[in-house]
């Protein structure tokens, strides 16, 4: 965590020096937020004697935990041992109980020294995008009171929000760790399915739920969710992140899809703080190519309307079947019910809908890095989801909800703030696995200026860290132009030595490429760097275990050698150079702009 955000508090200077006031600060704004403020944030607050057993505990792990003593609150929808998993639904929780154990990625923070400090208000069984579905009350938004804090992760993204924790879980399946993230100017990053454990979570939709993280800053979501991931076993969905490739890192010169005629039901301002976002865009020299989005509209349609419904039904049918059912929500209850609309045909059917229109935008979106979308059409007030309480909700998924069916990893980001102070929300789009590349993205936007955390009136601007500039030192970085790039022949030789891809960038725009003239079979370039005249070239900088330089060198034969590099970001990196005989008779291929580049050309 960033110590030099405000919520993360100092740490004692020894274990045992007051390690209990390390804590009051945030569990007493934690009662303020409940009960003096009535924000109906919390369902259930950790008692001090709960506090002080997690820190012991955690003090016995060691200080070096990277979540050492870093406060945090879960979605109770999420187990947490010692705690009942009420769901916004206080007889679905008598009836089940109290957590005797914590979901896996729970009990995964809490490896790393993290301590659970309450529980947050949602949707009622996370059927809801506006957080207003709970018995418990609807949870007010920090902005204007009168305004939806969005759902079903409403208490989460507000505990965020407000400072009282810098991280919290959510879970997502239409939209619902994103849209309380653009209501509450917050991060809010929805992994791709399988990469956090659903283990320990009340499913909403089983095939579908992500569990979800937001956070006040970029690299305090990246911490969590590379602490949090990985495979597990008491999850049939879990599944392991694959290697890193060359397209999945930040692109320097990325290219984004917009939808080429947004939908705004009216809301000029929303519209208004979009147009903004999009001179944002192009001014950091992102690429926006406008594209039909009805493949996805109604691909979105299908989640609501088609029998995945069925599955809210099935994860909570034996509650449903009691006596208790008049003690649910009666929007959430006539949501949930639909289910016995439809047939085992129904089912499939639709399936084969879904998969027509994913291979239809598949196609569609092929050639981007990304997608940006406003996170929301409509930022609703509650009176009008007391007029309309399933048509207002339904516009917020607009941009949200055929994201999962396309198992589609997403990050929602602060934009700006509207003209009547409002937050304004985009959300950066990308295929599984790709949330490296839209954490690229997403540092490229919020590091362009100083930026409100939350509602706390606290100032920040992110860093943006070029890829590859936190240096490894028991490996040595490699820029490689040539044939050791992803994907060409001679990365075995990189692969073999157990080198792992750090960044896909360019060099400072002096140098020149040359095609070698060296009775290979296997083609060449050599790299050279000018006074006057040169260009920006595409290169891939790898890290090589220190232990196995001497033996990748080997495979290096002349004319080529390993010499300093500049990079576009002004790092000099150890990389592909060429001898200067080596250049004779060589053939100038600069104006390709990379070596890849030049290999296509001659097949084409």
């Amino acid at each position: 965590m960033d110590k030099k955000i405000f919520i993360v508090l100092k740490r004692p200077r020894h274990l045992t020096e007051y390690p209990i006031a390390f804590f009051f600060p945030s569990f007493l704004c934690f009662y303020s937020a409940t009960c003096g403020e009535n924000f109906n944030l919390l369902l259930l607050d950790q008692r001090i004697s709960s506090v002080i057993a997690q820190w012991e505990k955690v003090c016995a792990l060691g200080s070096n935990l990277p979540l050492f003593g870093v406060p945090f609150a879960v979605k109770d929808n999420i187990d947490v041992a010692g705690f009942g998993t009420t769901a916004a639904c206080p007889a679905f929780g008598a009836e089940k109980g109290v957590a005797a154990a914590d979901s896996t990625v729970v009990a995964r923070l809490k490896a790393q020294g993290a301590i659970v400090l309450g529980k947050t208000n949602l949707d009622q069984f996370a059927t809801g995008l506006v957080g207003t579905r709970s018995p418990y009350g609807a949870v007010r938004n920090p902005f204007d009171g009168d305004r939806v804090s969005g759902g079903s992760s409403s208490g989460s993204g507000v505990v965020v929000s407000q400072g009282l924790v810098p991280f919290a879980l959510g879970t997502d399946t239409a939209g619902s760790g994103r849209v309380p993230a653009g209501f509450n100017n917050v991060v809010g990053l929805k992994p791709t399915r399988g990469a956090l454990s659903t283990s320990g979570v009340l499913p909403a939709c089983r095939s579908l739920d992500c569990v979800s993280i937001f956070a006040l800053t970029l690299d305090d979501a990246e911490m969590v969710l590379g602490l949090a991931e990985g495979p597990d076993g008491q999850d049939a969905y879990s599944r392991a992140r694959p290697e890193q490739r060359a397209n999945d890192i930040e692109s320097q010169q990325p290219v984004l899809a917009i939808c080429d005629s947004p939908e705004w039901f009216g809301q000029s301002e929303h519209a208004d703080a979009y147009e903004a976002a999009l001179a944002k865009a192009q001014r950091l020299g992102w690429t926006l190519e406008a594209i039909d989005f009805s493949p996805l509209f109604a691909l979105a349609s299908l989640l609501y309307e088609g029998p995945w419904v069925a599955e809210r039904y099935a994860a909570i049918k034996t509650f449903l079947k009691s006596t208790h059912t008049q003690e649910t929500d009666s929007v959430v209850r006539g949501i949930i019910f639909q289910a016995e609309r439809f047939s085992a045909v129904d089912v499939f059917q639709i399936e084969y809908r879904r998969q027509e229109l994913a291979s239809q935008i598949g196609r569609l979106v092929a050639k981007f890095d990304a997608i940006l979308v406003p996170t929301t059409p409509t930022f609703p007030t509650t009176q009008e989801l007391k007029i309309e309480p399933v048509l207002a909700n339904s516009r917020l998924g607009t941009y949200t909800n055929f994201v999962n069916l396309m198992d589609w990893s997403a990050l929602a980001i602060p934009a700006n703030f509207r003209a009547d102070g409002l937050p304004f929300g985009i959300t950066l789009i990308g295929e599984a696995w790709k949330e490296p590349r839209l954490l690229g993205l997403g540092r490229q936007w919020l590091a362009d200026a100083p930026r409100l955390l939350g509602a706390t009136k606290r100032a920040y601007r992110e860093e943006r860290v070029p890829p590859g500039a936190v240096v490894n030192p028991e490996a040595m970085q490699l820029v490689v132009v040539g044939a050791h790039l992803s994907g060409l022949p001679l990365n075995k030789d990189l692969v073999m030595h157990e080198a792992k891809l750090v960044a896909a960038t360019r060099t400072a725009p002096c140098y020149r490429l040359f095609a070698l003239q060296t009775g290979s079979s296997i083609p060449k370039p050599g790299l050279k760097r000018v006074g006057d005249g040169g260009a920006s070239i595409e290169v891939e900088v790898w890290e090589l275990p220190l232990q196995k330089v001497g033996g990748f060198l080997t495979t290096v034969p002349s004319p080529l050698g390993i010499g300093s590099v500049e990079l576009q970001d002004g790092r000099w990196v150890q990389g592909f150079i060429c001898e200067p005989f080596g250049l004779a008779n060589a053939e100038d291929i600069t104006r390709f702009g990379g070596w890849r580049n030049y290999v296509q050309s001659l097949r084409s």
